[in-house]
């Protein structure tokens, strides 16, 4: 990955996420995330560090391979915009080691928040001047907890950790990766929800 930030990439210049401290403790509490689980995806961090692009090339090839999918990254009309594909996957190799490094605080809640307005109508296309379709269908964002989970196993047994460890930092992957779902899909709810 290169060391320059992708571009789009606010990470701490986000408005405040409307979730508390307290909201997100309890969310933690829900799926079961703990310290051992921080302390596992840092693990984790160190094990996908060099291998993002390979991930990501799984990532999008799952995409790309289901037209209801890549719709999402294309016009009205279905042409696929991949300078647009370009930008965005920049910053979902940046999400992979944020999800393993960054600590769940203020910025990390509000940058939640800010993915999670990306895909709806409020957000979606701003970031990158996209002439694409107009927001991700919420069951899309749910449906998508499942390969994001399933295929992160493999390269994360890539640097000969034993099966405890690579267990461990998969079960703080998933919780993780369901966490923020959860989060993301804020902004698609109204308050009373």
């Amino acid at each position: 990955m290169s060391t320059h930030p992708p571009a789009g990439y606010a990470y701490g210049s986000t408005p405040p996420s409307p979730v508390s401290r307290d909201e997100l403790a309890k969310l933690e509490a829900s799926v079961l995330f703990t310290t051992d689980d921080k302390e596992a995806l840092h693990m984790a961090g160190e094990v996908l560090e060099d291998q993002v692009e390979d991930v990501l090339d799984v990532w999008y090839g799952f995409v790309a391979s289901h037209p209801h999918l890549v719709a999402y990254f294309a016009t009205s009309d279905g042409t696929v915009l991949d300078d647009y594909l370009a930008r965005v996957r920049r910053r979902f190799g940046q999400w992979i080691m944020d999800t393993c490094r960054r600590p769940h605080d203020e910025e990390w809640l509000s940058y939640a928040h800010e993915i999670g307005l990306r895909h709806t109508e409020d957000k979606k296309n701003q970031t990158d001047g996209a002439a694409s379709v107009p927001h991700v269908p919420l069951r899309y964002m749910v449906a998508f907890i499942y390969p994001i989970t399933a295929t992160i196993r493999p390269f994360l047994a890539n640097k000969g950790h034993d099966e405890a460890a690579v267990e461990r930092m998969y079960q703080a992957w998933f919780k993780s990766v369901t966490l923020q779902t959860a989060l993301w899909l804020r902004p698609y709810a109204a308050d009373k929800w």
